[in-house]
């Protein structure tokens, strides 16, 4: 495997896809217009006060670029179908596709579009963001980026994928079980995003107000409610562990979504939450907070969309 497209060169996409440029990996950046224009002087990621620019390789959609190996598909969800448009003529049939979305949603949606065999699991772990200039603003102690078959199998092209992304900046797994860590994780933002987006508030916030410990069990009993009728039951251990991390009252832990609400940003909520009230219903799971917590986004997203629509062009 000697080349990598990157789709997305936001936060997340452009700072693993500039790692690995800097560590000498074939990566070019497939991007929109405005993007290129920000990122003709390389890609800058500020990280601990220190800046660093990186140069990368750039193609605009329809741009010739021959082949790749692998596409690592890094968009907001919500950006996923205009994404599949601009990327289609670059997968061949050895293409493997690399999604780090959140949620699950976009694994049937590629799956449907590509076919499975091009599809593979996915999780990044970091906390990044862009600034008014376009630069990546690294906020993260954690840059992870997890990969595997959905078998769990270490076939030839994830052991080549592996060896292309390793060694890069960043700790980078191949995973023997990615299907599972991507529930685990969706498990996570949701509870994450639910809880700070209805109680307005961190983790720690939540967690100190009277009341507040049993709305986090409510919530979180619905959310492993949902996924064990959806896929499978989570483990006792992750259980445990994310249960303490969500009841912490020390943490100031808030979700990403709650951080583009807040922003005043479109957001994932059908990805990340309306997807799994959807496929609790469809299991007959009850899931009144959760249910709640969408109602408040939705309701965000009309009048966020209709902001947008009464800016002149």
């Amino acid at each position: 495997m000697t080349r990598m497209l990157v789709v997305g060169a936001g936060s997340v996409g452009g700072y693993f896809g500039a790692r690995l440029a800097a560590a000498g990996r074939d990566v070019t950046f497939l991007v929109h217009a405005g993007r290129a224009a920000q990122l003709a002087g390389g890609l800058t990621i500020v990280s601990g006060g220190q800046s660093q620019v990186i140069p990368v390789k750039l193609i605009t959609a329809g741009g010739a670029a021959g082949e790749f190996g692998v596409i690592f598909l890094a968009v907001k969800a919500y950006q996923l179908d205009d994404a599949i448009a601009d990327v289609a003529p670059y997968v061949s049939r050895a293409t493997l596709i690399l999604p780090v979305l959140n949620g699950m949603q976009h694994i049937d949606t590629l799956r449907s579009r590509f076919g499975p065999s091009h599809v593979i699991g996915g999780a990044a772990k970091i906390a990044t963001s862009l600034d008014e200039r376009g630069h990546i603003l690294d906020e993260a102690t954690i840059h992870e980026v997890a990969y595997g078959e959905w078998s769990g199998e270490r076939s030839a092209r994830i052991l080549a994928l592996d060896e292309f992304i390793r060694d890069a900046g960043f700790e980078a797994r191949l995973s023997e079980d990615i299907e599972r860590e991507m529930w685990e994780k969706w498990a996570l933002l949701a509870s994450v995003g639910a809880i700070t987006c209805l109680a307005d508030g961190d983790i720690g916030q939540v967690a100190r107000t009277s009341g507040g410990l049993e709305f986090v069990q409510a919530l979180f009993r619905e959310v492993v409610s949902a996924i064990a009728a959806a896929w499978g039951a989570l483990s006792e251990p992750f259980k445990a562990q994310t249960y303490a991390q969500l009841t912490d009252k020390s943490s100031h832990q808030t979700s990403s979504m709650y951080r583009d609400l807040k922003s005043g940003h479109r957001l994932e909520a059908d990805q990340i939450i309306g997807d799994l009230v959807a496929r609790a219903a469809a299991k007959a799971v009850a899931t009144p907070l959760l249910s709640a917590a969408l109602v408040r986004l939705k309701v965000y997203e009309q009048r966020w969309l209709s902001q947008r629509a009464a800016i002149p062009e």
